[in-house]
């Protein structure tokens, strides 16, 4: 059975996990890119005499630019194509981080975080529009798990590189080779990227296989009952996928920006160590990510009768409550090994939620709008990104302490499966009372 399932695979071709590998290389690069302040934080704060607010405020105007941008970033990627706009983005998001390098004031500082914010926002919506392209709706949660994975992966292997190059080089130089690499692959992106349809080296069977299944880059819906854009907030599974990715983005915002941070200040780990310790908890992610993906699959073949949505909320709702109680933990651990072990199954849990939950979009929309409803679904989780890191280095400068922000980072985190489970529940399809409105409307 598996000879013959294997030999199946191998005459229709697996292209489509090439582009999963693409997406993968770009999100590791956007990552690194956002991730270089949390690394360079220490020194900057030293050598700009700035405060945990000051960081935290970086944080957040980063995350409330990002957020509002997701609005035109998911109707480009729907109107212009994948191509045009993650190419696009991915060659400014690097010049915006190379700007940064030049920063001698927080005032230029907070523009270029804005600035990298607007050019990012693409980034994950356009990438989960091409795997509703690439992929049948069985496999997007693994799919979505390769790339958004890269997320984890940017964050492991940014503390390790970019601590090495700030020490020997000063932290700008860190920002001008993180800044270089996204500039480098925007312009491959745009030179190798193609859509099923016109890809010149994929099979006619995996074709065949990716549109059986509900991908391709033909709309599913009929002509005249494509939902617009401003209409998808009628929807209550709109604003479930908003409001549970408003409560991961909280937490997930919290470790971006503080945790090298914390592990200094609480467990007085050294500039040099950090760079190891503050990868391992992503290293867990990069694990977790796959493993969400396949519990999703596995779940769709033999649980949940074929049913991807439900299989994709037990796995929100499980991983989301243990990583909001591993989270509680954290300010109540003694050691530095505890720490790192309770950030570890956090951090672990949150990725297989964030992997599911952007799989999400395809299985409630139609190509055809999933770039915009993964956009505004963006939009809930950074808008809750900007304010967290504000939040969390005020309360560290008012109370000495990050225990009450992670306390309460792992109780909203833990939140996120109950939206999602509760509220995600109808596809967003063209209501009746809709298709009645536009035959009242007079004739143009």
């Amino acid at each position: 059975m598996y000879s013959a399932k294997k030999s199946l695979n191998d005459t229709m071709g697996n292209r489509r996990w090439s582009v999963a590998f693409i997406l993968l290389v770009g999100g590791f690069i956007n990552y690194l890119d956002r991730a270089s302040l949390s690394v360079a934080a220490p020194t900057m704060m030293e050598d700009l005499h700035l405060s945990n607010t000051d960081i935290g405020l970086m944080g957040s105007v980063f995350s409330l630019f990002f957020a509002f941008s997701q609005f035109p970033a998911g109707w480009l990627a729907d109107r212009f194509g994948p191509r045009k706009v993650y190419a696009g983005a991915a060659t400014l998001w690097g010049l915006s981080t190379m700007l940064t390098g030049l920063c001698s004031s927080l005032t230029s500082l907070l523009c270029a975080r804005a600035l990298l914010g607007m050019t990012e926002a693409p980034g994950w919506p356009t990438s989960a529009k091409i795997t509703s392209i690439w992929f049948p709706r069985k496999e997007r949660a693994l799919a979505s798990s390769i790339w958004d994975a890269s997320s984890r992966w940017g964050l492991a292997f940014a503390p390790p590189l970019l601590v090495f190059m700030s020490i020997h080089f000063g932290w700008g130089a860190l920002f001008y080779l993180a800044g270089s690499l996204g500039v480098i692959f925007g312009l491959i992106f745009f030179l190798i990227y193609r859509q099923p349809e016109n890809h010149p080296r994929i099979s006619s069977r995996e074709r065949d296989y990716i549109q059986a299944g509900g991908g391709g880059n033909v709309p599913r819906a009929e002509p005249g009952a494509r939902v617009k854009w401003a209409s998808l907030f009628r929807y209550q599974s709109m604003w479930g996928m908003m409001l549970g990715w408003f409560c991961y983005i909280w937490l997930f915002n919290i470790f971006v920006t503080f945790l090298p941070l914390y592990l200094m200040k609480t467990q007085h780990v050294t500039l040099n160590a950090m760079g190891i310790y503050a990868s391992i908890p992503y290293l867990a992610g990069i694990v977790g990510a796959a493993l969400g993906g396949y519990a999703v699959k596995w779940l769709t073949d033999h649980q949940t009768q074929s049913d991807p949505l439900k299989a994709k909320k037990i796995v929100i709702m499980v991983a989301a409550l243990i990583s909001g109680a591993a989270t509680i933990a954290v300010p109540f651990c003694d050691s530095l090994t505890l720490t790192l072990v309770m950030m570890t199954v956090a951090m672990f849990c949150l990725s297989a939620v964030s992997c599911t939950c952007w799989a999400i979009p395809g299985d409630v929309a139609s190509n055809d709008i999933v770039g915009s409803v993964c956009g505004i679904q963006n939009f809930g989780g950074f808008f809750a990104g900007a304010l967290s890191p504000l939040v969390t280095g005020y309360i560290a400068d008012a109370t000495g302490s990050y225990a009450m922000a992670f306390v309460s980072g792992g109780a909203i985190a833990a939140l996120t499966g109950f939206c999602y489970w509760f509220l995600v529940r109808k596809p967003i399809v063209k209501k009746e009372s809709e298709v009645m409105d536009e035959r009242l409307q007079p004739e143009s």
